[in-house]
């Protein structure tokens, strides 16, 4: 089948599972795992981070996160649609009684400063206190620019508050970018790294910090139950991925835009590409029949007035040339 859902979709190839199956494990709880202690200090250095955290999932790498920032009572900033909001079945609301402060994104992902100004709570026991400011780069599929980051950086030092980047697809904006996972991290205090997405790892997320913020984060993933044991054979995966997977992700940009260029052509109504996500509007009376179309013929997407197709290590042109074939015949039906 060739899915086109989601970067989550991809699978370890055989040598990340050659890898897996060779790792030295050891008890991750006692800090005994060298494997899980490599794949931690190369997320550190490649971050310029003094540390780094594997957690089984992205959703609860985030939690742990905005445990760590904010206590009982505090906010955080954060967009209207971004993950760690919308996406992560309240978490921090439910778990750690943080109040999300939503506010909308601009155009190209950022979140407005000014706007991000107006909503930060004074100094009253009226208020919840504002502690964080949560950005998440790339944002369906935009590159948050460098220019910003330094920016938002700037303003969260001058309004005491954290900054924390959920960096879901971080290296698809290294990448973009063409620059150094430090270049990007140097301006925010935390920031998670996920795996399982266009990395190709069947499992984990890190979480990059200071040691003492680490530290905490580290009870935290005790208590919400990711702490693990020989998980050397996941952070294997890991290793593999940072190794050989970052530079290739310019590969699933390219097919990307070649294929928003085919669609295009054949009348399909582009709305946008970025990065490895292409965005198109399909009329709503042909949403149910484009995807059982397309199902049938090996295909699979998430079709809605709005698809997104996502590109990744596991769609090749050729499987691209495939999809735009049968959109063509099925507009042609």
């Amino acid at each position: 089948m060739i899915d086109l859902r989601s970067d989550t979709v991809t699978r370890p190839g055989s040598a990340m599972l050659s890898a897996m199956m060779s790792a030295e494990t050891g008890d991750d709880v006692y800090g005994d795992d060298p494997t899980v202690n490599a794949l931690e200090a190369e997320a550190a250095r490649l971050s310029g981070k003094q540390a780094a955290l594997f957690l089984p999932t992205g959703t609860q790498a985030n939690l742990v996160a905005l445990l760590c920032h904010c206590q009982r009572g505090e906010e955080y900033i954060v967009g209207q649609l971004a993950h760690n909001y919308k996406y992560e079945a309240g978490g921090a609301a439910v778990l750690g009684s943080i109040q999300p402060q939503p506010i909308l994104a601009a155009a190209d992902g950022t979140l407005p400063l000014d706007v991000v100004a107006s909503v930060i709570k004074p100094d009253d026991f009226h208020f919840a206190r504002t502690k964080l400011l949560s950005l998440e780069n790339t944002h369906n599929g935009k590159v948050l620019p460098l220019s910003y980051l330094q920016e938002a950086w700037a303003f969260t030092r001058q309004h005491q508050l954290a900054l924390h980047i959920d960096g879901a697809r971080i290296f698809n904006a290294v990448v973009a970018l063409n620059i150094s996972l430090e270049e990007v991290a140097r301006y925010c205090d935390t920031l998670t790294i996920c795996l399982s997405k266009g990395l190709g790892t069947p499992v984990g997320s890190l979480l990059c910090g200071d040691a003492e913020y680490i530290q905490r984060a580290r009870r935290w993933r005790k208590m919400t139950g990711g702490a693990m044991r020989q998980a050397g054979i996941l952070a294997a995966a890991g290793l593999y991925a940072l190794e050989h997977n970052v530079a290739r992700l310019k590969q699933d940009h390219d097919n990307a835009r070649w294929l928003a260029e085919q669609l295009t052509a054949i009348g399909v109504d582009v709305r946008r590409q970025d990065t490895n996500m292409v965005f198109v509007r399909v009329p709503a009376e042909q949403v149910s029949g484009l995807q059982n179309y397309l199902q049938a013929r090996g295909i699979i997407i998430s079709a809605a007035p709005v698809t997104r197709l996502v590109t990744h290590l596991d769609v090749d042109r050729h499987a691209l040339e495939q999809l735009v074939a049968h959109w063509q015949a099925f507009l042609a039906a």
